[in-house]
């Protein structure tokens, strides 16, 4: 693949689909808990475990229908998968804005769960037009568009919430048919119909992926590291506005505003330094430094008494976004053009399976250790960094072949 290829024209194009998808989920993140309070009825320690339940919701479909959309992808192209993605997911902005009971809530983000494709098919895209050896910067980049909608999304968001919990639902509707309407026309298919293969169900789910996979050595020992990233990850957007809440009395002001900075940090990383520590230290590094450092940066968090304690944490907490892309181009290396969606929806499937345990998880440990005699509101964030420094020794403990061959010369 060259660089005058021009299907390289459609990456800026995924990256901003990217930006305004993650405005519009980052918008809602500030009003998630008042919003939960609003229909239960319930105090802020007592509904964090229904705000663990609404993501387990969103994520067990994601577990099921990631494979399936990234298998679907391989047949039919990413434009299609991504159009029809973007299109449910304006409306199930609107249908959870109008949401009268938690009922209908849980119904929204089963719907969100099962369009939400687009991140799986941006880095397929990636695949199909990026040369082996340079998948990890660009991957990063898609995590930086990713971030940068963070670092907006959570500021319009706390913002808007002080006019309504709901208000900030439409918003995010409105950007995701913005992001829509751009993908209607100016996206084009990057997939070339010789690389397609014929739908398969068998393949379809995230165990068919992990056994196409395991004939490569370490694929899945790197799956399993990044099943424990993905929970030190997951630890973050799931407890973060329950956490600061309890710890500072943070409102959805203070909490969109902190998130911005999250993002600030996930972008700068994810768009600069993925490509500068890949190139200096190799992708097995890099992942390693990645998880060590989000490691350290979680235990700053957990332990935080002040605001600024708690920044003082977020650069060593952000080289967590070192970690994914680093691993994502070690396995794309090692899968041929016609699975690069299968892979795709296999490590969308990991990350919707964490998706599951963590957010229930996270959110019943903030309630345990917020009530009664304990209090330790930071205690999600400690078990996020102890199962980072598990990744960390997963990987360390021998990544085959692949995690062996692309250290620099």
């Amino acid at each position: 693949m060259t660089n005058t290829d021009p299907r390289r024209r459609m990456l800026p194009i995924v990256a901003m689909a990217l930006f305004i998808d993650s405005m519009g989920i980052g918008i809602i993140l500030p009003v998630a808990p008042k919003l939960v309070m609003e229909l239960t009825g319930l105090p802020l320690a007592e509904a964090a475990p229904i705000g663990g339940w609404l993501t387990f919701a969103y994520a067990i479909m994601q577990f099921i229908c990631s494979p399936i959309l990234g298998n679907i992808s391989d047949r039919f192209g990413r434009k299609p998968v991504l159009m029809a993605s973007l299109a449910a997911l304006s409306v199930d902005y609107v249908l959870m804005g109008l949401a009268p009971t938690i009922t209908w809530l849980f119904v929204g983000r089963i719907i969100a769960g099962i369009a939400g494709a687009t991140f799986a098919t941006a880095n397929a895209v990636v695949a199909d037009v990026i040369p082996a050896e340079q998948r990890a910067k660009f991957f990063g980049m898609n995590g930086a568009a990713w971030g940068m909608g963070f670092i907006v999304g959570p500021v319009v968001g706390g913002l808007l919430g002080q006019y309504g919990s709901r208000v900030p639902f439409f918003a995010a509707a409105v950007f995701t048919a913005l992001n829509f309407t751009i993908a209607l026309f100016v996206l084009r298919e990057t997939l070339s119909e010789s690389n397609r293969r014929a739908f398969a169900l068998r393949r379809a789910n995230v165990f068919g992926a992990l056994r196409s996979l395991r004939v490569i050595p370490g694929a899945l020992l790197l799956l399993c590291t990044l099943f424990m990233y993905q929970i030190g990850h997951d630890t973050l957007p799931s407890s973060w506005a329950w956490v600061t809440m309890g710890k500072f009395g943070w409102g959805e002001r203070e909490v969109g505003l902190s998130l911005a900075v999250l993002g600030l940090g996930t972008a700068v990383v994810q768009g600069g330094l993925v490509g500068l520590f890949t190139k200096k230290f190799g992708e097995r590094r890099a992942a390693l430094i990645g998880l060590c450092g989000g490691a350290c940066g979680f235990l700053g968090y957990a332990f935080s008494t002040t605001p600024a304690m708690l920044f003082a944490s977020v650069p060593l907490a952000c080289l967590i976004g070192l970690t994914m892309p680093s691993i994502r181009a070690i396995l794309s290396r090692a899968v041929p053009a016609n699975a690069q969606g299968e892979l795709q929806g296999a490590i969308g499937g990991i990350v919707s399976f964490s998706s599951i345990v963590v957010p229930f998880t996270m959110t019943h440990l903030f309630s345990i250790a917020t009530t009664g005699s304990m209090q330790m509101p930071g205690a999600p964030f400690l078990a996020g960094a102890i199962a980072l420094f598990a990744g960390a020794l997963l990987f360390t403990g021998g990544t085959g072949k692949l995690g062996a061959a692309h250290s620099p010369r």
